[in-house]
């Protein structure tokens, strides 16, 4: 049974309430997901949904556009995924939060590319899962340390083996010179696309930092992180920061975060 949708008013809302539409099918997540948005002042219950049916019947007929999707991925009847892509599809503004048990680099990454914003492992999840997703409406990309770690090592893994001849000791010519040259050429004009300062904040924000804590560590306004944030972007041609932390490392301007 398709749980009631919530239409409640906006008009006078003062900063703006984000409305939260929950796909999990374990009971007792969802009472706690409802539980956190519920005492959130700045975000409003629009119902919940445990099959990826119900939430696909749930986004053809709402008439209320969800803010945020927070989604599990293990549903009884398919994966979170065709829910995401869905939700992004209709509604380009909605947001997913994947919270998950699958901690591995595939369902990450196929949760990015179909549209979520953050990926939250269900054993680090926050107490407080309001406050991560208002956090993540004001344009933190959350994801659990131990994720980002495993994505970034599959990028360097992919990159690595995308590049023939990459190894100690390969075939080429004593000399360390011939082709050789032109890829470190390549690479030392791939590590000037940022400034010093783009790449610090781009390194904490691959390590999880908040605008708010990256602003506090290098002495800076958050508004001053928010620039340098977009400078980046437009650089590297992304349109998130999840996007601008994979896009970086294949392009080997990011070390091990750690």
């Amino acid at each position: 049974m398709l749980p009631p949708m919530n239409t409640e008013a906006q008009h006078d809302a003062t900063p703006r309430r984000w409305g939260v539409l929950v796909v999990e099918d374990d009971s007792r997540a969802r009472t706690f997901f409802e539980a956190s948005v519920q005492r959130s002042p700045r975000l409003y219950w629009l119902g919940s949904a445990g099959t990826v049916q119900e939430a696909l019947a749930w986004l053809a007929r709402t008439t209320t556009i969800p803010d945020v999707l927070l989604v599990d991925l293990g549903m009884p009847d398919g994966t979170g995924l065709d829910v995401i892509r869905d939700a992004v599809t209709r509604f380009p503004g909605c947001e997913p939060l994947v919270v998950s048990v699958f901690g591995d680099e595939e369902n990450v990454l196929a949760s990015i590319e179909a549209g979520a914003v953050g990926y939250i492992h269900k054993d680090a999840a926050p107490e407080d899962i309001a406050q991560t997703i208002v956090e993540m409406k004001a344009g933190a990309s959350p994801i659990s340390p131990m994720i980002a770690r495993r994505v970034l090592a599959k990028y360097r893994s992919l990159q690595s083996a995308a590049v023939p001849g990459v190894t100690s000791g390969s075939a080429g010519g004593s000399s360390g010179t011939g082709g050789a040259a032109p890829e470190a050429a390549s690479e030392e004009s791939d590590r000037g696309l940022l400034s010093a300062r783009e790449h610090e904040v781009l390194t904490l924000i691959a390590r999880g930092f908040s605008y708010a804590e990256i602003a506090r560590l290098k002495g800076l306004s958050v508004h001053t992180v928010q620039t340098h944030i977009k400078n980046l972007y437009g650089k590297l041609a992304v349109h998130s920061k999840s996007e601008a932390v994979f896009e970086a490392t294949r392009l080997g301007l990011l070390s091990h975060p750690g």
